[in-house]
């Protein structure tokens, strides 16, 4: 079994339940885990037998663009796609994390993770 990990992706995006966060924005960082048979990868050294790790990079960044209140929903949203364009994934964990949320206290995240 293969696994991919996007580490530290960071973003700029407009997800919030207060009419602030959906205005202003915040900082987001989104970890993804991909697991996959990579055995013919290896075996042919060709990215057309891999899971493309660049191709989902700009998916999830899309992902980011669509704003929601939830991080459930974000992370769901980034899963599902996930499924959908790579049917070569058998495992996936998603996390997303809110710098410094508004919460009226110093917080340095919110973090949310799914996995399927």
């Amino acid at each position: 079994m293969g696994i991919i990990e996007l580490e530290g992706m960071e973003f700029y995006a407009y997800h919030g339940c207060f009419k602030e966060e959906q205005i202003v924005g915040n900082k987001f960082t989104v970890y993804v885990r991909m697991e996959y048979d990579e055995t013919k990868a290896a075996q042919s050294d060709c990215i057309g037998d891999a899971l493309n790790y660049q191709r989902a990079y700009e998916k999830i960044k899309e992902q980011l663009q669509i704003k929601s209140h939830l991080l459930e929903h974000v992370c769901q949203r980034i899963l599902d796609m996930l499924y959908e364009n790579f049917p070569e994934l058998q495992h996936a964990t998603v996390k997303v994390s809110k710098m410094n949320p508004p919460m009226g206290g110093q917080i340095e995240k919110v973090s949310l993770t799914l996995s399927r």
